[in-house]
Formats: structure tokens, sequence, C-alpha cells
């Protein structure tokens, strides 16, 4: 029976998928059947041929089979690697290189001999490619091929640089990168501009020929290309689906990568489920939306027709169910974000009192506030709650350079024009230029570059927050260390980070703390901050009454918004609101236009974040409800 189950959940499925709690329990995993395939082939005197892939997918799997050399003895002396791909042109001593990388990872750590590396040559004259890439396929053949195979995938479905229209039977080739490769990648050259445009890889036939393959997805920025992957059909479009014509592959996911599966975003089509309070409301907007119908015109019919007959019969009617799910999600509608004084509280998703809360608003950048919740931030300050703002780290990585040679031209112009003769400024402004001229993609800046682009942003965020209502003592620039230490060892700690955290959340003691939740942020830093944010207040409630009267409430900045069924708090704004969230926005000027980091949506912050809330208000209009002119969501954090 339980094989029956699990075949009628997994129905959807084209390939074998396994799905682990976290990244790190199945990086485990995959190390030791790499580690298993090594010392078999050990016991019978034979050379075990791995293919190895970069990124920030396998780097736990290789940290893993580091311990187990180190820890555990297993030798890498009789193995031989293959790695798929490496961009074009690029120099092995490069630190984007995959060369460089691989080093980093695992080859300086394990004993394997220099010889028995392969990595694809990026330094060739384009006239010995093909010649290069036919002996990279023959070597694997001449060593009977690969053992294992790992793979990542892209966003656009790419497995190693196949990337979209390539053919299943391609071999080893030169290839040009997709424009949302090149973007993703932006980030560690210093600019999508710095990325090269094509590379070396694999091609999908010489990925077929492996004896086992085991492709790897952490995190939810892949589901969506996942869900393709796994339940799609076969396409040139999205590479990855290819690999449903293997058997010898399997997919291995974490829970957030797995998450736009049907067995968990829509269990309800693969098998009998439990139709609790959250399962229920989830099914009832998806339904909504899909039939285009308001909630309260569904019928038993809908339910029947759709997959949730058992609902209607377990809970039914379905105007029934209708009311109910209507109401939950009116009762989330609030134009008191920090709660409405002197009425009954007990269907608003904040408490009525105190009337005047002490509010701490986390930004992690200088620009989340206005950009994610800078509607509800102007609200909160206009009905005279006590709110505090703390931009936690300075954002200096994301200030283009010539904005800071505008800056000390401004400084040295204004020391000339009261006659400050010190000329410090004259010497900072002359090493600026000069690191500018040599200055590698991604290159740290000098720390006095770093302080000026600090300074900037600093300046933007004092003025968005004085735009907002703010007095300047309630505006703290935390700039947290751990942000400048990670840009040269990502060993840190960030005990200092919460014990300054605490500091704050201590002086204000608030009864609201709202904090970013938008893990989807590629730069990693949300997360990073909320987890400062949450060690701080875990600790506190150890030992500060005030704690237990303290919500935490998450909001999601430019990148995406909570699903409907998840908000439990949307706040309204008016097209006048509206326009004021724009213009505090437009005190990051810094940002405007085209920031450094821009992720891989094109459209300016301001842009995204209003298209964003109007998008969330016309979804709830969409369910039957009020048409607002934008909505600002957020969440509850559960600490008990």
């Amino acid at each position: 029976m339980a094989r029956l189950n699990l075949l009628e959940e997994t129905r959807f499925e084209k390939v074998p998928v396994k799905v682990y709690p976290n990244q790190n329990t199945a990086s485990v995993d995959v190390a030791h059947r790499i580690a298993s395939i090594i010392k078999n082939k050990q016991a019978k005197g034979e050379t075990a041929v791995l293919g190895l892939a970069t990124g920030a997918t396998p780097v736990k799997v290789y940290q893993e089979l580091v311990r187990l050399h180190k820890e555990e003895g297993l030798s890498f002396r009789d193995v031989v690697t293959f790695n798929l791909d490496e961009y074009y042109p690029m120099q092995p001593t490069d630190d984007q290189s995959y060369v460089s990388f691989m080093k980093k990872h695992l080859f300086d750590h394990i004993d394997i001999p220099a010889a028995n590396i392969n990595i694809p040559d990026g330094t060739l004259a384009p006239e010995e490619i093909q010649g290069y890439c036919e002996a990279y396929e023959q070597k694997i053949s001449n060593l009977g091929g690969l053992d294992i195979q790992i793979l990542g995938i892209g966003r656009t479905g790419h497995i190693g640089f196949n990337e979209p229209g390539s053919a299943p039977n391609s071999g080893t080739r030169l290839v040009t990168l997709d424009d949302l490769t090149r973007r993703d990648a932006s980030r560690d050259f210093g600019g999508k501009e710095n990325v090269p445009t094509k590379a070396i890889t694999m091609g999908v036939g010489t990925i077929f020929k492996a004896k086992e393959i085991i492709l790897m997805a952490w995190n939810e920025k892949k589901a969506e290309i996942i869900k393709k992957a796994v339940e799609g059909e076969i396409s040139p479009e999205i590479p990855a689906t290819y690999l449903q014509l293997s058997d010898h592959v399997e997919f291995i996911l974490d829970q957030d990568a797995a998450g736009m599966l049907t067995r968990f975003d829509t269990p309800w089509l693969a098998r009998d489920v439990v139709w609790d309070e959250s399962l229920t409301k989830k099914a009832v907007v998806w339904l909504s939306l899909k039939l285009g119908k308001a909630i309260l015109k569904l019928t038993d019919d809908d339910y029947n027709n759709n997959g949730m007959a058992e609902l209607v019969t377990e809970q039914g009617p379905a105007y029934s169910i209708n009311i109910k799910i209507f109401n939950d999600l009116q009762r989330t509608i609030t134009g008191w974000p920090g709660g409405k004084p002197n009425v009954d509280d007990s269907n608003r998703p904040e408490r009525a009192e105190p009337a005047r809360k002490n509010v701490i608003l986390f930004s992690p950048h200088p620009d989340d506030d206005v950009i994610s919740m800078g509607g509800t931030f102007i609200r909160l300050a206009d009905q005279g709650h006590n709110i505090h703002v703390a931009y936690q780290t300075s954002g200096n990585t994301a200030v283009w350079d010539d904005d800071v040679l505008r800056y000390l031209e401004f400084v040295q112009d204004f020391a000339i024009a009261i006659d400050d003769d010190k000329g410090l400024t004259s010497k900072i402004y002359a090493e600026a230029r000069e690191f500018f001229k040599t200055k590698k993609p991604n290159q740290v800046d000098p720390e006095i570059i770093r302080i000026v682009k600090a300074l900037i942003r600093k300046g933007e965020a004092i003025a968005g927050a004085r735009f907002v209502g703010l007095p300047d003592e309630n505006i703290h620039f935390q700039n947290l260390p751990f942000y400048d230490r990670s840009k040269f060892s990502k060993d840190v700690s960030f005990e200092d980070d919460i014990q300054q955290t605490m500091e704050l959340l201590r002086q204000v003691k608030p009864h609201q703390v709202f904090a970013a939740g938008d893990f989807a942020d590629p730069h990693g830093t949300h997360k990073v901050c909320f987890d400062i944010i949450l060690k701080a207040l875990l600790r506190l409630r150890e030992t500060d009454e005030w704690t237990r009267d303290c919500w935490l409430w998450l909001y999601r900045g430019a990148w995406h918004e909570y699903p409907i069924h998840e908000i439990e708090m949307a706040v309204p704004l008016s097209p006048q609101e509206v326009k004021r969230k724009r213009l505090a926005i437009f005190k990051h000027q810094s940002q405007k236009d085209v920031p450094v980091f821009p992720g891989d949506d094109p459209r300016e912050f301001w842009v995204r974040a209003e298209d964003r809330t109007s998008e969330t208000a016309g979804l709830y209009h969409k369910l039957g409800l009020a048409d607002y002119e934008a909505i600002e969501a957020f969440v509850r954090w559960k600490f008990d």
C-alpha cells in the first residue's frame, strides 16, 4: 500500500526525485554516494571517473568529500575527474575561473594527482577548440566513461552550459551563453558586462553516457525550473528535460527547490490529503484564480471537477467553504498596520493596544525599507507610532565607482571654496582615480573607498527616513561588521552583529519588529540579516520580559511576494500613498536608473515595487475582494 501511495503521489514526475529537508543533508548523502563509487573501484583495482560541476550547488558536497579525506582516509589517488565546463576566454588563475573554484573547494584539499584533473581550457586559440573538445570526449571514452556525473541546473534549464536549443546528442563544444545565465553570474564578475559571452561545455550527449547522473538543486529560486524539468514536456528550450530520457538519472532536491512540484504545491491533485485550515485556504485560492471566478462564486461542481471533491464532502457545501475563506482573506486587510486603537481586535492582524507602539523596521540594505514596505512605513509614522529604522549594512558594494569620484570632486571643490588647504580630499581623490583605472571585475575596494560608498548610501537612507517623517534620533545606521568581513572571508563570525542588534532592541523595546523575509535575495544578505535579528530576539526572550509582547512581521523585497494564502497582514495603499512611497525611493539616487546589481529583473527598483504591490492588490480583487491601488503584504513569524 505504501508503494502504491508513493506512485500516486509522484505520478506527475517523469524522473526519480528524492527530496531532503535541507541542502546540507542532501549534500552529505551525495558525497557519500561518490565516496562509495571511489571505494568500490579501489577495491577492484580500478579507476573511478567522476564528472564534476561548479557553482554554489555542489559546494557542500565538496566540503564533505574533503572531510571524508581528512578525517576518514578517503583517497583520491586513483580518481580521475572531468569538469563540465569553463568560461571562454578565461585564464585559469582568474578568481572567476572554474579551475580556481575547483582548487578552492576540492582539489587543494585532497590527494588527487594534478595529472588526473581535467577542466576545459579557457585559454585556447579559437582554431584549437574543436580538436581540443574531440580529444576531451575521447579521453573520457578511453577511461571507460564517467562513473557518475554531478549536475546543477540553471534557471534557463541548462545543464553544464547546454543552453536552450542544445541538441540531445550534442558533444563537448564552444557555446554562447544565454543572457539570463550571464545575469545570474554578474555578481561574481562585478557586473554582467564582465561575464564572458561564451563557454566550453560537455554536451548533453556526453552527460548521457555517464553510468549515473545526479542533478542537485537548492532553494526556491530553482523551484520553477525544477517543475518544468521534472514534470514538463521534453523540449530543447529546457535542456534539463532531456534527462527524462535517461534510465540512470536522479534529481536530488531540498524542500524549497521541490516546492512547486505537484505533490507539494497542489497535493490534492496527487493524493488524498488532510484538509486542515492552511491547505483549505491555499486550495480555494488556487481554484478561484485557476477558474477566474471570485471565491464567493465557486460551486460544488467547480470543486468536484478540479480534484477537490473530498473537500466538499468533508466541509461543504461549497458556499460554506467560500464564505469562510473569503472572510479569512478579508480580515488580513487593514489600514492600521500598528493596530487600530479602541476597537475589537479579535479578527484583526494586529493588536489594538498599546495605541502607540514602539516599532523597529530593520532594512538589510539601505533602501529595502522604502522599496519593500514604504507605504506601511509612512502609514506607521502618520498614525503616530514611535517608529525606528535600522539599516543593517552599509550597502557599499552597490555603489558605482563614478559616484565615488563625483562625491569626492564635490568635497574637493568645497574645500577649495572655503580655503581648506589640507589637501586630504585631493589625495584620496587621486588615489581613487588610480585604483579605478586598474580595478579588476569584482575586486574589493580599499577601505577608504568603501567608507565613501557607505557614506553615500547612508546619506540617501537618512534622506528617505526623514521624508517618511522620522526624527534623526530614530534613524540607526548599524553598518554590521559581517558585511565587509564577508568580502575577504566566508568564515565569518556574527557574534558582534548579534550583540549590536540586541543592544538596539533593548534600547527601543519594540512591540513590533519588521524584518526582511525575502530569502530569494540573490546576494544572500537578507537571509544573513534575518538570522541575526532572529538570534538576537531569541536570546532576549530568555531574559527580557518585554519580548513576550514583541511581534515579528516579515516583509518581502523587490524580488518576490508572499503567495496570497500565506499573507497575514495586507496593508492597502491609495494612489497618493503610492506616490509618496515612490518619492521616498527616489531619495536613493545611487540605486536609480541602473543599480550596480539589478539581479535578473531589468526594471528599476521603484517600478518593481509598484508593479509587485499592484499585482498583489489585483489578486485580492480577482478573488472577489475590494479593488485597491496597491497592497503591501506581511507574514508574522511564530516563535512558539
